[in-house]
């Protein structure tokens, strides 16, 4: 039996595969079964932050699985504590780390965050979050709901909690605000909801009165955060402070990793929350291991350089196949090429697969693009060089 049939005998299918068998990696490019190479523009969706292969990053999930995989929460673990501190430093902010497995996890984290919070620190019980319209914050049914994206709230997976409101704009959510209202959720660049970044001194404004409101500022960076638009978090480079933040995907560089970051550190008591696998020796030796490769680029102004490089070509791309694309969006190395019709953003998809390029797709039409951060210029430089073959056969 070959590989397919094999998936679609025993694997639920609830993902439209595409059924190239990879077989080794190594920096950004990924190699097949046939040893045909491709260049990864999209790094297992934002995961895989520091490529394939990474010496540091391997040497460290080695020699850490030699020793101790997991032992429970019940028990102090030293890399968690450590990773804890590290991203907390990073962040620049003062918060306490609880951690998960994914970034569905972080967002439920989140989420009780702020309903206890809603319970202890009122009068009346404040429990409705309000998201924005093409967001995406999970798979689990509270996130689904959570999510402002009404092809994911289907009626079979009803009913739904309640005490969640989609508004269109940042501008919408003041007058959505009302007594029982406890959290804003948003993500600063929407990913599944079409690569889109929203202005500065929007988010500014709205942090300011949420602040002022005494009403919870959560911000998902599971795709934003380490690193991914340039800075450590994107929150960062909004120059804001949330209440919560939520972080997953590119934090353990493939290994599964989840976190939730709150300055309401009394919030929680033992008991309000945890997780079996959550934190363990495994993934938070490998989230150290990223952070010490990652900082280490963004010190030496690397990363930067990559990301404005990367840009450029984009940038290029527009300037050349106005035809095919509006415009290029995103931030750092979370971007993306509004297509003229779903039409064309699906055919330079499937096309660029066939070329040797991994690209990907988000909502509103748009080409992603999710390349590592560890990706080097001569990556860069022969995916692009695949893509305009592409581009130019369309």
């Amino acid at each position: 039996m070959n590989l397919e049939a094999l998936d679609k005998q025993y694997v639920l299918q609830t993902y439209a595969r595409d059924y190239t068998n990879f077989v080794k990696g190594v920096g950004s490019k990924l190699y097949d079964e046939n040893g045909k190479e491709y260049i990864d523009f999209g790094s297992g969706i934002a995961v895989n932050s520091v490529g394939y292969g990474n010496e540091k990053l391997v040497n460290a999930i080695c020699e850490q699985a030699r020793n101790i995989i997991h032992i429970s929460n019940l028990q102090v673990i030293e890399p968690q504590a450590k990773l804890a501190e590290k991203m907390v430093k990073l962040s620049g902010y003062d918060m306490g780390v609880f951690f998960a497995n994914s970034g569905a996890e972080a967002n439920e984290g989140a989420i009780k965050i702020a309903r206890k919070y809603g319970e202890t620190k009122f009068e009346k019980k404040r429990y409705k979050v309000i998201t924005l319209e093409h967001s995406f914050h999970g798979r689990t049914i509270t996130t689904v709901k959570a999510t402002g994206q009404e092809h994911f709230h289907v009626p079979c997976f009803s009913p739904y909690p309640e005490g969640f409101s989609y508004e269109k704009s940042i501008a919408d959510v003041y007058n959505a605000i009302d007594d029982e209202t406890v959290a804003v959720l948003i993500e600063l660049v929407q990913g599944e909801g079409g690569v889109q970044p929203f202005e500065k001194a929007e988010i500014q404004q709205l942090a300011a009165h949420l602040k002022k409101e005494g009403i919870l500022l959560i911000v998902d960076e599971v795709q934003t955060g380490v690193y991914r638009t340039g800075e450590f978090l994107a929150s960062n480079l909004y120059e804001i402070e949330p209440d919560i933040v939520t972080l997953a995907k590119g934090l353990g560089g493939g290994v599964p990793i989840g976190a939730v970051m709150t300055k309401h550190k009394d919030v929680l008591k033992a008991g309000d929350h945890g997780s079996t696998f959550g934190g363990n020796y495994l993934s938070t030796t490998a989230g150290l291991a990223v952070l010490e490769i990652l900082e280490e680029i963004y010190d030496k102004g690397q990363l930067a350089e990559t990301l404005i490089y990367f840009e450029q070509k984009l940038q290029d791309v527009v300037g050349r196949y106005g035809v095919l694309f509006e415009k290029e969006v995103g931030l750092g190395l979370m971007r993306g090429l509004r297509a003229k019709s779903a039409e064309v953003q699906s055919q330079v998809i499937k096309q660029s697969m066939k070329e040797g390029l991994v690209v990907l797709k988000a909502g509103r039409n748009t080409v992603r693009f999710l390349p590592s951060l560890t990706i080097t210029k001569d990556e860069i430089d022969e995916g692009f060089k695949r893509f305009e073959k592409v581009l130019a056969s369309l």
